[in-house]
């Protein structure tokens, strides 16, 4: 089975928890959403159509490139139809050094969790030594990356609020910010479904729109002590359109 891949490569994570680590990033092509700040839209037009690779091919890539961590993104993964085979071979195999994979699937809170989710609680518990450490027949872990779309992206109705229920302490629900209506809808929905006690919260500005300190105030105005501000630090690094990065 193939999957639609719009780019592969190796750089630092620019956001997520695993922000600042090396991974290997696999960018699919397509999106199901027209967010107005997208700043991947190149990989989601339709008469964009990248590779089309084999999923023995794109393990082989991912264990070739040797990061740990892996990170799935868009466009939007979960329109691959064989993006769960995919997933369950990666988490079947290891890295060149004998170590297990950690898999984060960024996506857009549009499509359902349910298939990936099920999927990651079939894989067994990792084998415990006698000194309480994760033995080499360790299994890798999926983890979501789930956005949670705002007003100013014109795509807040699409969002699937049953998705919530799939998300744990392993996993990250993320709010790109633009005004102050996104950070009351985003300190809304925290509040009213307690996400910080469930999962991961972050909030996040759109790129050279709302300023960061904004955001900042306004968590120390709410007392959001428990909710994470992140900068996109690829776009710091590298000029915020580059691609590969």
């Amino acid at each position: 089975m193939n999957l639609a891949v719009a780019e592969r490569f190796v750089s630092i994570n620019g956001e997520g928890l695993q922000a600042g680590r090396l991974a290997t990033f696999i960018r699919f092509c397509g999106c199901n959403l027209h967010c107005a700040y997208c700043d991947t839209r190149w990989a989601c037009e339709p008469c964009f159509k990248g590779e089309h690779i084999d999923i023995d091919c794109l393990v082989d890539y991912v264990v070739d490139a040797g990061c740990v961590c892996v990170t799935l993104t868009g466009g939007e993964p979960l329109l691959q139809p064989a993006l769960p085979q995919f997933v369950k071979r990666l988490l079947g195999m290891k890295t060149t050094d004998n170590r297990a994979f950690e898999i984060e699937i960024e996506t857009n809170g549009a499509l359902s969790l349910e298939t990936l989710a099920h999927l990651r609680q079939s894989v067994p518990k990792p084998c415990q030594t006698p000194d309480d450490q994760t033995s080499n027949d360790a299994r890798g872990y999926v983890s979501f990356t789930m956005d949670w779309k705002c007003p100013s992206s014109g795509m807040t109705d699409y969002m699937l609020h049953e998705n919530l229920a799939y998300l744990t302490k392993r996993d990250t629900i993320k709010f790109v910010v633009g005004t102050q209506d996104d950070l009351e809808c985003a300190r809304r929905l925290v509040q009213d479904n307690n996400l910080t006690v469930q999962t991961n919260v972050l909030l996040s500005p759109v790129f050279g729109g709302i300023e960061p300190k904004e955001i900042v105030e306004y968590m120390k105005r709410y007392d959001l002590v428990d909710v994470r501000f992140q900068l996109q630090l690829h776009k710091f690094i590298w000029p915020p359109t580059q691609r590969g990065v």
